[in-house]
Order: structure tokens, then sequence, then C-alpha cells
């Protein structure tokens, strides 16, 4: 393992040849240290992508992800930046570049969740969530992007919610950072398919993640969400990996400005 100041960098054996559906592609990943973003950063490199596994403080979570897809002959870098931050979204975009040469997907996940009433949001509540869930999305789409128009090829997959939707209680900072998150993956669709770079969208329903474990752990709050979803289902990290290499892939090739919701029904009510 090589370290880096601000990196992990693993070198898989060239002895290992790593083939699947994304076979030479290489991918960014936001918030891969953990919950959805670590599924898919492996979901990934089961396929064959060399991943950035991207975090904003957990150093050693996201060297345990990097190690995960070593142990699989996989290869992987690990770089800290934070995503509402156009300095460390440009650093991160440029230590793909820097190991790789190049970058075919990214993966806009790193978000943020608070329950609040309306009433008692307050302004840095509310820019805290908008500058990492839907700023940070757009920094690090224009970042790729920009590198992406040169290679005339590339795939941006944002990880949305049914909240894009849905109204939800306490919600109100979150909700509209991913109706904002659907606009933009329509107009990213619009504007950079002239350069055949993609853009969808993933609109999970309830998934169990680190940001809402407490949550569901609640009997009352688990009974109230689930009473709204048909398929009386929670869903678990590993449920959006196949979505999201679909979407990474040549399989969905005619794919771009489209909302892919997995949220086992619950935005049919």
């Amino acid at each position: 393992m090589q370290r880096h100041r601000g990196t992990v960098r693993v070198i898989s054996d060239p002895a290992t040849e790593v083939s699947g559906r994304l076979a030479d592609r290489v991918a960014v990943v936001t918030g891969s240290s953990r919950s959805l973003g670590r599924a898919i950063a492996i979901g990934f490199a089961q396929q064959g992508a060399a991943v950035v596994v991207n975090y904003v403080s957990d150093q050693l979570a996201a060297e345990a992800v990097v190690e995960a897809i070593e142990d699989i002959g996989g290869n992987a870098v690990a770089v800290q930046a934070d995503t509402s931050v156009a300095t460390d979204v440009a650093r991160l975009i440029d230590s793909c570049i820097q190991n790789y040469g190049k970058i075919d997907i990214l993966v806009n996940n790193a978000a943020v969740l608070r329950r609040t009433p309306f009433l008692d949001i307050t302004e840095e509540e509310w820019d805290w969530v908008m500058s990492i869930n839907l700023k940070g999305y757009f920094l690090a789409s224009q970042a790729a992007a920009r590198r992406m128009v040169t290679q005339r090829s590339g795939v941006i997959i944002n990880m949305s919610s049914a909240s894009e939707q849905l109204a939800g209680i306490n919600l109100t900072h979150y909700c509209c950072a991913k109706g904002g998150v659907r606009l933009l993956t329509r107009q990213l669709a619009l504007e950079l398919a002239p350069y055949g770079i993609r853009s969808n969208a993933i609109a999970p329903g309830l998934i169990e993640t680190d940001l809402n474990r407490d949550d569901i752990a609640d009997p009352e709050f688990r009974d109230y969400r689930l009473s709204m979803i048909p398929l009386q289902v929670i869903g678990v990290p590993e449920d959006v990996v196949g979505a999201a290499v679909f979407l990474a892939s040549d399989e969905s090739r005619l794919a771009t400005g489209s909302t892919l919701f997995l949220d086992a029904g619950q935005s049919i009510c």
C-alpha cells in the first residue's frame, strides 16, 4: 500500500485481471466510506472499475473500503475531500486523473440528513444541507464533466431520493435539495449530451443507512414509514448497486435525464 498526503492508494497485482461490465472504467464515488457509497464503490470494483473512494473525515473507514476492493483484486484510491468546497472537489478530480489518467464515471452520493420542523430550520442549517446535498453535486459534476468533455464520453449518476418527488415531514431542506438534484440531472443530460456524456439519477426510498438508523430503530417511526410503502420493505445499501452498475455501463446507453426510483412503491401512493 502506498500512502500519500490525503490519499491511500492500493494497486492490485498486475497478474490479477478483473473483468466485468465496467472493465477499464474509472469511477469517482463521493461519500463512499460508508453506506450507499461504500456499496456502490465495491460493486463497481466487482464489475472491473478502478474506484476513487471519497471521504470527508473518516479515513479509517475509507481505507477499509479500499482494502475490500483490493481483496477482490481491484484497484482503488481513497481521497479526502469536502464536496461542498470547490477547491476540495478540484483536488478530488485531479487525484483521479493523476492516478488513473481519466474519469469515466462520477457518482454524486455524499449527503447529509437532519429532521427539523420547517418553522425551526435556521439559515445555517438550510445552507449546510443545500451546500452538500445540491451544491456539492453541482461542483463535482462540473469538475468531472470538464474532464469528460475532452474524452467525449462519461457518465454522471446522482444519488437522489424519493423525496425529490414526495414532501416529507420535518424534511423541507432535504426535500428541496433532492428536488434540485432531479432538475440538475436533467440539465446535465441536456447540456452535456453533445459531448457524449450521460446523466441519470437513482431515487431510493427508505434505505437503512448511517443517516437514519436511529430513526428506523424507533418502532413508531418504523411503523409510520412502512405504512406508506406498498412492498413493506426497508432497503439496504446493496439494493442500489445493480441500478448504479446498469446506469454506469453501456447497457444504459440510451438513458439520460432519467430518474430510476427504487422505493418499494412509495412514490406511486
